[in-house]
C-alpha cells in the first residue's frame, strides 16, 4: 500500500511548505489543502454546508488515491487532511458527522507529521484562530493518538545551547 503522510497542525505552522518540500524531495504526490482553495473562492462567510462540501471532496479524493494503481508506490503528502476537518467541525459547530469519523477509519494515514505552532502567526483572509493554536495542536495530537497512528512533532524554532 502506498504511504499516506498527513501533515497537520494549527494555522500558520508551516504545513504547506513542509508538504511541498517532502513531495518534491521524495518524488511523491503533493495534495494541497482543499479547504483553503474552497474558502479563497467563496466570497461570503462560510457555513456548515460548506464544511460538509469540503469534507465530501476530501473523502472522494482519498478514495481516488486509494484506487490509483498506476502510481501506487509514490508517497502522498497531504497538506492537512481529515483530522483537521473533524476538529474544525467540533470547534465551530460542536458536531462530528458519522461519515467523517468513518472516513478517518477507512483511510488511515501511514504516519502524521504534526507541526508545532512555534512559527510567527502570518494573517491572511482565510485564517481565523491566532489565539488558540496551542489548543488546536493539542486536539490534533489527541486525535492522532486515538487513531493509534505513528506521528512526529515538527518544531521549527532552533534552540541555541547555553554556555
Amino acid at each position: 500500500m502506498r504511504p499516506f503522510i498527513g501533515i497537520i497542525g494549527p494555522e500558520s505552522s508551516g504545513k504547506t511548505t513542509l508538504a511541498r518540500y517532502l513531495a518534491a524531495r521524495y518524488n511523491g504526490v503533493f495534495v494541497p489543502e482543499f479547504a483553503r482553495e474552497y474558502m479563497e473562492n467563496l466570497h461570503r462567510p462560510y457555513t456548515i454546508d460548506d464544511v460538509h462540501a469540503i469534507t465530501h471532496h476530501q473523502i472522494a479524493h482519498l478514495d481516488a488515491l486509494c484506487s490509483d494503481t498506476e502510481s501506487a508506490t509514490a508517497p502522498v503528502f497531504f497538506d492537512t487532511e481529515l483530522i483537521i476537518t473533524k476538529v474544525w467541525f467540533e470547534h465551530k459547530y460542536g458536531i462530528c458527522p458519522d461519515y467523517l469519523s468513518d472516513a478517518l477509519q477507512r483511510y488511515p494515514m501511514t504516519v502524521y507529521l504534526l507541526t508545532y505552532p512555534d512559527l510567527e502567526w502570518i494573517p491572511d483572509p482565510v485564517r481565523e484562530n491566532p489565539d488558540i493554536r496551542l489548543e488546536l495542536f493539542q486536539r490534533y495530537e489527541a486525535e492522532i493518538q486515538a487513531l493509534d497512528i505513528p506521528y512526529y512533532i515538527i518544531r521549527h524554532t532552533a534552540h541555541a545551547e547555553e554556555d
